[in-house]
């Protein structure tokens, strides 16, 4: 009886296997075709487009305020060094006085010889004169003590100063090296979003922007900045709220630029940070302080003036001006408007005056 064996499968080599790995990527080519359209960028509807460039705008404010803090730390750290030159010029000055008076103190001993004080008293025509000197040469060594340990006190204070200097210098490159991150970080984001809307037609750019539920176009003249509350449900609960709120509505309309504290461009925290500013309140820059610089409101009890914030990141702020209205710089597409407060995601609110 014969035996039946199973033909033994043969592995592919050389040429045999060149030929199959030719045949699968022609057959791969086919599928998607040698037009190139398997590789393009797909078409986004309106919709998609405003989706995604939301995104990248909400990415690129969150960059803005870590750029913003970055920027803080690194001016309040130039502000910490010039002030330790400062003091380190000023103890400079005191050193080569108390260096002075040193070499002062020394060239007196040493036109009088350094003779033992004993062999002066011996030798001395007038031993009670002498005596009356001796005194005064006493005292005249303390004099040089007090004088050297001037001298040591300021070498030890400068060398403090200049290695506090290099502690804020080192840190001064770290903020900046933060401040390139994010700017490149924030940079690419708008650049992305910016490629996605030169895809689209005017009107469907101009529905994109528009589609945030913000006033349009409102002029600076349309709501003069002596009558901020006519919009408004309830007073402002200060002065400086209304102050506040009255130079937000001055400045509907100006562009929204990214790290800009006006007055002629502003990103979010930029605008709330120099309307209270106008008012006499001085705030912490970033959206993440700012939150943290006043008292603490609900939602349902938000007056005029009142600072709004959105995300769960703390990302975004408004003014906050009556009516469930607000005043904001949105981003790069929209310039500072007024807004619905329901529009974003409310992650808190905050009364400051």
């Amino acid at each position: 009886m014969a035996t039946h064996r199973k033909p033994r499968q043969r592995s592919l080599s050389g040429h045999t296997a060149r030929t199959a790995a030719t045949l699968a990527l022609a057959g791969v080519a086919t599928a998607t075709g040698f037009d190139g359209t398997g590789h393009a960028e797909p078409e986004l509807t309106p919709g998609q487009v405003r989706a995604e460039v939301n995104r990248l705008y909400r990415e690129a404010e969150t960059a803005t305020e870590k750029y913003d803090g970055a920027e803080e730390q690194s001016s309040a750290a130039q502000r910490r060094i010039a002030g330790l030159q400062d003091q380190a010029a000023r103890r400079q000055q005191r050193l080569s006085s108390a260096r002075d008076a040193l070499g002062t103190i020394a060239a007196a001993q040493y036109r009088d010889g350094g003779v033992d004080p004993a062999w002066q008293l011996a030798l001395s025509s007038d031993p009670d004169r002498y005596l009356d000197d001796a005194a005064f040469a006493e005292r005249a060594g303390h004099r040089q003590a007090a004088a050297v340990s001037r001298v040591r006190d300021q070498l030890r204070e400068i060398e403090r100063l200049r290695g506090a200097a290099r502690i804020e210098l080192k840190s001064l490159r770290s903020r900046q090296a933060e401040l390139n991150r994010q700017k490149r970080t924030v940079t690419g984001k708008l650049d992305e979003a910016r490629r996605l809307l030169a895809r689209l037609t005017p009107r469907q750019r101009t529905e994109v922007t528009d589609a945030d539920g913000g006033s349009r176009h409102v002029s600076r003249s349309a709501t003069g900045p002596r009558e901020p509350m006519r919009t408004g449900a309830f007073p402002a609960v200060t002065a400086r709220a209304a102050a506040a709120v009255a130079y937000a509505y001055g400045k509907l309309g100006t562009p929204y630029v990214w790290g800009a504290t006006g007055p002629n461009a502003f990103d979010c925290s930029g605008l709330v940070q120099a309307a209270y500013r106008s008012a006499g309140i001085s705030l912490p820059r970033t959206t993440y302080a700012q939150i943290a610089a006043g008292r603490r409101v609900a939602r349902s009890e938000l007056q005029p003036g009142d600072l709004v914030f959105f995300y769960s990141g703390i990302s975004h702020v408004g003014i906050y001006v009556g009516n469930g209205q607000m005043i904001h710089a949105p981003n790069p597409s929209a310039p500072v408007r007024l807004a619905p407060v329901d529009q974003m995601p409310f992650a808190g609110a905050t009364r400051v005056a």
